[in-house]
């Protein structure tokens, strides 16, 4: 088993919109905070299974007004539209820095999937028409 790169730095860049990192294996990346929102861990994005994956929209400007240790395993960030239930795993930052050119070229596809020109599906107040603007509950807090 390879051990799991742990990172020496995380800054946070509110001018650049940018969590720069770098990870003890000499790995660095500077992620936008719109990716990280997009592709958050939480279960409000990933659903709780399989094909319950929420696109997320209109998060081009979303800042990161918050960033909490967990442990010595995670972060916690807090973004300016009031998400905040994601545990981003040093693991999970990492592999979102490393494949991160395949993983946004996936969430572009998934916006022209859906019926967005360009990169419209990105604005704020981008909406799905017809879909609810909030996925049904599950029972719990997420």
């Amino acid at each position: 088993m390879t051990k799991t790169p742990i990172p020496t730095e995380l800054a946070v860049r509110q001018k650049s919109r940018l969590l720069d990192m770098t990870f003890d294996d000499g790995a660095s990346f500077s992620l936008p905070f719109e990716y990280l929102r997009v592709y958050s861990p939480s279960a409000e994005v990933r659903g709780h299974g399989a094909g319950q994956e929420v696109l997320q929209l209109g998060k081009r400007d979303v800042n990161i007004t918050g960033l909490e240790p967990v442990g010595n395993y995670a972060v916690q960030p807090t973004f300016s539209d009031g998400h905040d239930t994601g545990l981003y795993t040093f693991e999970y930052l990492y592999k979102l820095g490393s494949e991160q050119a395949a993983l946004w070229q996936d969430y572009l596809n998934r916006l022209a999937d859906a019926g967005f020109a360009g990169d419209s599906g990105r604005e704020p107040g981008a909406a799905i028409a017809g879909a609810p603007t909030k996925a049904p509950s599950c029972g719990h807090k997420h």
